[in-house]
């Protein structure tokens, strides 16, 4: 299977966040992206977004007719912001497709708890815990194509092939 991971930076947060970064290349079309997603990875795909953002990212997909899931990161620690309360504690995760599940395996939930990573250098670095939940979500399984559309840290690659490496232990 080939699946694919979008972790644009969220709508309206490129400037703020990644101008000083060499692959700045502004705001993300999230229509774009979103079409892309529907059409180049028909085995499934991921997007995640933010809280404030996913009623504007639901309606280009309901536009697109695209119809995913969505479940959710829950940071039982994050960052809180001064004058921004209620904080911002979890992140919608989009999701549709992925390898179907027979009744022998154990059940996946559509959430997953785990704190945002520190001082990695780079805003939204995801944990390692998020993305063994994220690969477990769309069945992945060792020998699949993630495909990291915005690769940032190159944190999500790096947990799949530990991912890849405990499941071929595991196997």
């Amino acid at each position: 299977m080939k699946i694919a991971y979008a972790d644009p930076p969220y709508i309206g947060q490129a400037k703020k966040h990644y101008a000083t970064e060499d692959t700045y290349a502004g705001e993300v079309d999230h229509i774009e992206l979103l079409c892309s997603l529907k059409h180049d990875y028909p085995d499934g795909w991921a997007l995640s977004c933010s809280s404030q953002s996913l009623q504007e990212i639901l309606n280009i997909c309901h536009i697109n007719d695209i119809h995913p899931r969505i479940a959710a990161w829950v940071k039982p620690f994050a960052s809180f912001k001064p004058g921004v309360n209620p904080g911002y504690a979890w992140e919608p995760v989009l999701f549709m497709g992925g390898r179907k599940r027979d009744r022998t395996e154990d059940t996946v939930r559509d959430w997953v708890s785990c704190n945002i990573t520190l001082q990695t250098g780079l805003a939204g670095v995801k944990p390692m815990a998020f993305s063994f939940w994220l690969f477990s979500l769309l069945g992945m399984e060792p020998g699949d194509e993630l495909v990291d559309l915005y690769p940032g840290s190159g944190a999500v690659s790096h947990a799949w092939n530990r991912y890849q490496e405990q499941m071929a232990v595991l196997g």
